[in-house]
């Protein structure tokens, strides 16, 4: 399956974020969140699954765009299940975000398992103008309870103002590798937090996560743990030492 959908957030007339371009493909399916009274506030959006996705063979894109001044939440509602498809070959998912000046997104997806013989690779590219803002989350679950994970490969581009603030690229690898104090020790999710705020944090390290600067702007938070549920709590003690954490949407919050 191929699928390609896309979301452009502006400011109105009234100062307030609105969507002014939407376009859902399945299993990409876009859901605004619709405010009863105006608000100056972001505009939230949420990525529903409204198929079975990524299955092997799928190539699935997402382009997004927040003009000058304006915020968006972009959210999962459930996690997504990465699963070998009935022919060869992989499945793919890209997204691809920019961010105008004073802009501000913060895309918080749910978890995504890769499951026995599943082949897949995920890209992020997100270009910031100067004076913008973001924060972006992975979860990744190597598999089911009790079930050896098939193959993955993330990469992660960050520029702001056409600098390059992170290249960063993740593949599991065999079990030998995945046991190892180099690679991650035994852990069967890795959680990852990219945060470009303008206030960046000293680096700080403890059990499970790890808290560090970008040389060139904004900070990454990394965390290895044994399940999901651990992995939000200490994605929230990171957020508690961040010094913009308290203008950002808190961990595990609904949408």
């Amino acid at each position: 399956m191929k699928s390609a959908a896309s979301l452009t957030v502006e400011l109105d007339g009234a100062g307030n974020s609105v969507v002014r371009r939407l376009r859902s493909m399945a299993p990409l399916t876009l859901v605004p969140r619709r405010r009863r009274t105006p608000s100056t506030g972001g505009a939230v959006v949420h990525l529903v699954g409204s198929a079975t996705s990524p299955l092997g063979g799928d190539d699935l894109t997402l382009r997004v765009r927040v003009g000058a001044g304006a915020r968006l939440l972009l959210r999962g509602i459930a996690a997504s299940l990465a699963l070998p498809g009935h022919g060869p070959g992989g499945s793919r998912g890209s997204i691809s975000i920019d961010v105008e000046e004073g802009g501000t997104v913060e895309y918080l997806p749910e978890p995504t398992v890769v499951t026995s013989r599943a082949e897949h690779r995920a890209d992020l590219s997100v270009r910031l103008a100067d004076s913008a803002r973001a924060c972006f989350r992975e979860t990744l679950v190597l598999g089911r309870t009790g079930e050896e994970p098939g193959g993955l490969v993330t990469t992660t581009s960050l520029e702001c103002a056409g600098r390059p603030l992170l290249r960063h690229t993740f593949e599991a690898g065999r079990q030998r590798l995945r046991a190892s104090h180099a690679h991650l020790g035994g852990a069967r999710v890795l959680a990852n937090e990219f945060v470009v705020w303008g206030r960046d944090p000293e680096p700080r390290s403890e059990v499970d996560w790890a808290l560090q600067p970008l040389a060139g702007g904004g900070s990454l938070t990394t965390v290895l743990t044994a399940d999901t549920v651990t992995a939000r709590r200490r994605l929230a003690e990171a957020r508690a030492v961040h010094p913009a954490g308290d203008d950002l949407t808190p961990v595990g919050t609904a949408g």
